[in-house]
């Protein structure tokens, strides 16, 4: 899911390297931290977040094989 993740991103910036993600377990969720360089949130979010949410969208669509539920933030 993190390479995942990283690779959509990486896809999206303009600064590939600053592009990490940090994944934090809890007991029902995975919380997975996105973390751009501060110029390329605009093309991370999106337009009223219609990237983000894309994002999202596949990363739940991939994790729907586990039984915890999966939430992607975008952090600076």
């Amino acid at each position: 899911m993190e390479e995942l993740l990283t690779f959509l991103a990486k896809s999206l910036v303009d600064h590939p390297d600053d592009v990490s993600v940090k994944r934090v377990d809890g007991e029902n969720t995975v919380v997975y931290e996105l973390r751009v360089n501060d110029d390329d949130m605009g093309k991370v979010i999106g337009k009223q977040g219609r990237i983000a949410k894309s994002i999202r969208t596949i990363i739940k669509a991939a994790a729907s094989k586990e039984e915890k539920r999966v939430v992607v933030d975008i952090l600076q």
